[in-house]
């Protein structure tokens, strides 16, 4: 298994010998206003251009519909007919934008000899919960390749603890940055919460992503690496790619 980081929760995978773009995310530097008004958005650009990004692009996987995982630069730059998995109910806004083979990914499928099961997401608490709405990860399993554990857009909840039970991956996958509104309300996992996914599967390689991107983030890779220094997890179990990274599995 290769992943190669692009940045925020974008996310090229090699795979089973395929490659999956996930969540993409092309707005060009600076393009959005800020969130919490600290910083216009996205707050670096893209380490490789478009093209070199959609090379070889087999499947997109599509979380949810929020502008940094999927947004408009993207919904322009990748070919009408390729193939989309998305979460169901946002089926129909991706084929709004001339997409022609969406599918709903209900429970699991097969593609390709690779299982794509969806898996539970919480997108922060209480408002916050109801203002973000639904999302989702998901599990790959193929033959010969490590079970990964994609968790997407979430806090930890009995949810993720129980998908790591169930499937026991040697990947797991969290969006780290902590992105909050307001304070004590984190929208995604932050630097404990992502400590408790090491401890939850001590033999799992945890990649922390989805970070140092947008302004309302309230963890750095900095601050994740110093949190995971304290808690005694090595830099071998918990690994903080840069953007442009290349892991191999």
């Amino acid at each position: 298994m290769q992943l190669r980081l692009i940045r925020n929760a974008t996310l090229r995978l090699t795979y089973a010998g395929h490659v999956i773009l996930i969540d993409p995310y092309f707005a060009p530097k600076h393009s959005r206003g800020p969130l919490v008004g600290k910083s216009k958005n996205p707050m670096v650009g893209l380490p490789l251009s478009v093209e070199e990004i959609l090379t070889d692009v087999e499947l997109v996987i599509v979380s949810h519909l929020h502008f940094d995982h999927f947004d408009p630069t993207a919904q322009e730059a990748i070919p009408k007919d390729w193939r989309i998995i998305c979460q169901p109910g946002d089926e129909t806004k991706i084929a709004e934008h001339g997409f022609t083979d969406v599918t709903p990914l209900d429970n699991s499928i097969t593609w390709n000899e690779i299982k794509i099961t969806r898996t539970i997401g919480q997108h922060g608490t209480g408002k916050w919960l109801e203002r973000m709405g639904s999302v989702m990860g998901f599990v790959l399993e193929a033959d010969d390749e490590p079970t990964v554990y994609w968790c997407g857009d979430t806090i930890w909840i009995d949810a993720v603890a129980e998908t790591i039970q169930q499937f026991q991956p040697d990947v797991i996958i969290t969006h780290s940055a902590g992105a909050s509104f307001e304070a004590n309300s984190p929208i995604v996992m932050d630097a404990e919460q992502t400590i408790q996914v090491c401890e939850a599967k001590p033999e799992a390689t945890v990649i922390a992503v989805h970070l140092d991107t947008l302004d309302h983030a309230t963890v750095s890779r900095e601050d994740l690496r110093a949190a995971a220094n304290q808690a005694n997890i090595s830099e071998t179990r918990l690994l903080i790619p840069l953007d442009g990274e290349t892991l191999v599995i």
